[in-house]
């Protein structure tokens, strides 16, 4: 047991930060201007045949960049995926002095005639509300067309 104190105790005591080892790019003031670059083409090669596998994975993730980028270019995403519909022409509300409400031909069949779209907004129908009588029926929805 006392083996493995001393040996506990002089692994704490050694010095556990060790300087680091200074590396050069170049291989010396003599040494030509391509020796660099042959050097970096070594090492790509002796690591290229060291792990064959990273040529099967380089294959695989290109594949997959390629698809992705073949993709959204024919399906750009888009914020919203809202569906075109078939509007009343010059239902604008401003065109028409209505009371802000857009029209559209229901099932985008002209022939069908038209119909006031719905709010845009979220309305709550609170029925049981203390107004006067000009505001209940101004904002009051409940039973009315529509709603």
């Amino acid at each position: 047991m006392s083996m493995i104190a001393r040996r506990a105790l002089s692994l704490a005591t050694r010095q556990t930060i060790r300087p680091a080892q200074r590396r050069f790019q170049s291989g010396g003031a003599g040494a030509p201007a391509g020796a660099a670059t042959e050097r970096d083409g070594d090492v790509l090669r002796k690591g290229a045949k060291r792990d064959p596998e990273l040529y099967i994975l380089l294959s695989i993730m290109t594949g997959a960049f390629a698809l992705a980028g073949w993709h959204f270019s024919r399906n750009p995403t888009s914020s919203s995926s809202e569906n075109p519909v078939a509007r009343v022409e010059h239902s604008e509300p401003w065109k028409t002095g209505g009371d802000a409400r857009y029209q559209y031909h229901p099932g985008g069949d002209p022939s069908r005639g038209k119909k006031d779209a719905p709010s845009a907004l979220n309305e709550v129908i609170i029925p049981n509300v203390n107004l006067p009588k000009e505001l209940h029926e101004k904002y009051n929805k409940w039973g009315k067309e529509g709603y």
